[in-house]
């Protein structure tokens, strides 16, 4: 039993020391996976609307064995600011509180929620990092922004806060979105530490959605030009595969 475990650990080891050779050598065909977290702060229209705020999501991107670096993304995005003048005002009591069904007062929570899709395409200029899958990345995006106002009354039933009077009240907004990233793609040599960091812009065109808003009793058809700006980064799960080993005679 002791030469099996001996023998397993053994070949680890020695799958870690080639794969330690492999990333450090050669600039490697690298699919992988990044769980990825971002601060971000808006302007222009959106930033009317909401204040800063933070994103999570998922990606899955190829880096070609000449650093070409292409993929998907998606972020969910949630925000505590919001600044919408009027909003809710034909609900409002002449003290300024939301009732219930039952004439209760209600404490509203109001939120910003959103999301992006895109997809990317970028190169990664191996002039820094600890080898040739390391590097300056530049990358570019193009998808879908979406943004709304999350309504929140936790157990309080309220009539014209739920479902199709609640979408008279939330401003959902979509529309066509650019982004650019800058930043460092770090791929360790032990395939441990593996990440990227950078900043990032995006710009939207984007319309509201609904066909009317109940507070202003008017339909809002403008275009808007919604930006973020912040700090992404991400760690990524690599799915590449050791090459065979090479053999050379003479």
């Amino acid at each position: 039993m002791n030469r099996i475990i001996t023998t397993f650990f053994a070949l680890i080891l020695i799958q870690q020391v080639q794969a330690q050779f492999q990333v450090r050598d050669s600039a490697l065909f690298d699919p992988h996976v990044s769980v990825i977290f971002g601060y971000q702060s808006p302007s222009g229209d959106m930033a009317k609307r909401f204040r800063d705020n933070l994103c999570a999501g998922l990606g899955f991107h190829i880096k070609s064995k000449k650093n070409w670096y292409y993929g998907v993304e998606g972020t969910y995005i949630f925000g505590k600011s919001v600044n919408e003048p009027g909003l809710l005002n034909n609900l409002l009591t002449n003290d300024g509180f939301v009732l219930d069904n039952q004439g209760q007062l209600v404490k509203m929570n109001i939120q910003e929620r959103g999301f992006t899709l895109s997809l990317d395409g970028g190169k990664i200029f191996d002039f820094i990092g600890p080898n040739k899958n390391s590097g300056l990345l530049v990358m570019g995006g193009a998808g879908l922004l979406q943004h709304k106002i999350r309504l929140e009354h936790q157990e309080n039933t309220i009539t014209q806060l739920e479902g199709e009077y609640l979408k008279g009240y939330d401003r959902l907004t979509n529309g066509l979105m650019l982004k650019q990233f800058v930043g460092y793609y770090h791929m360790s040599n032990n395939r441990l530490v593996n990440f990227f960091v950078g900043i990032e812009a995006i710009e939207a065109f984007t319309q509201n959605r609904r066909d009317f808003n109940f507070d202003t009793q008017t339909a809002d058809t403008a275009q808007r030009r919604d930006y973020l700006f912040g700090i992404k980064a991400g760690w990524t799960l690599h799915l590449y595969v050791r090459a065979a080993d090479a053999y050379y005679y003479n």
